[in-house]
């Protein structure tokens, strides 16, 4: 049988991200793996990356691509905060962004979340798909994971949740996709996103919640190769 892992294909982000809004900032969260063809390129990726102090983006998609999309709005972004002498809006971040992506649709694929918070408009989510359309939503979800989840935000999510009910929300939803979805997996990394700063949460994968028919986390087989050997039967 031909057990071709394609290692040599593109690294890709077959993943889950999410962004959240709630009552007085917005959570981003995204799991951890990065698949290149059938084979785990990365367990552990951190696929929610820093745009400035208070605005943040999930990746998706080509690792390549999302991450030079992600570099060249930190440069602008940065030279934007130096000319304004503040800091930039999570509109003008995200609207960088939506430039970039439509004015390269045809050699892009990535889809991205920029979530944050600004003293002029609060806390504030942007999905930017495959395009690069820009649309403001309470709530975003995206990657390949995020199939299996509409159904549950559109019966989870509520308007003015706390800070509390949209991290747990958030982390339930991702374990839920990574439940599902072959290409998500790994660990939960969680952004939250306020008025007093950023506060950044990890969540290990043999600690999160098992869903239907998924299986208990077994040893490795190093820890099977170094346990004890058992003791010799007495006849």
């Amino acid at each position: 049988m031909d057990l071709d892992m394609n290692v040599n294909a593109p690294h890709s982000m077959g993943t889950t991200i999410i962004g959240v809004t709630y009552n007085g900032g917005v959570v981003l969260g995204a799991d951890s793996r990065t698949s290149t063809g059938m084979y785990v390129a990365n367990r552990a990726s951190d696929k929610i990356t820093q745009l400035t102090d208070n605005v943040y983006v999930c990746r998706s998609g080509s690792a390549a691509d999302s991450q030079i999309v992600s570099d060249y709005v930190r440069y602008f972004l940065h030279q934007h905060t130096i000319q304004l002498g503040q800091p930039a809006t999570v509109k003008v971040s995200a609207n960088l962004i939506r430039l970039l992506s439509y004015n390269n649709k045809n050699m892009l694929q990535t889809g991205l979340i920029v979530g944050g918070w600004d003293k002029y408009e609060g806390g504030k989510i942007y999905g930017i798909p495959l395009g690069g359309t820009l649309v403001e939503q309470p709530f975003a979800i995206g990657g390949s994971g995020s199939s299996y989840l509409y159904g549950f935000f559109d019966q989870a999510w509520k308007e003015g949740m706390t800070k509390e009910e949209a991290e747990q929300l958030v982390v339930k939803a991702v374990s839920l996709a990574i439940a599902r979805d072959g290409a998500s997996g790994g660990v939960v990394r969680t952004v939250i996103i306020n008025s007093d700063g950023v506060t950044r949460n990890f969540y290990p994968g043999d600690k999160l919640q098992l869903w239907h028919d998924e299986l208990e986390p077994q040893n490795s087989l190093l820890d099977i190769l170094n346990a004890p050997s058992p003791e010799p039967m007495n006849i």
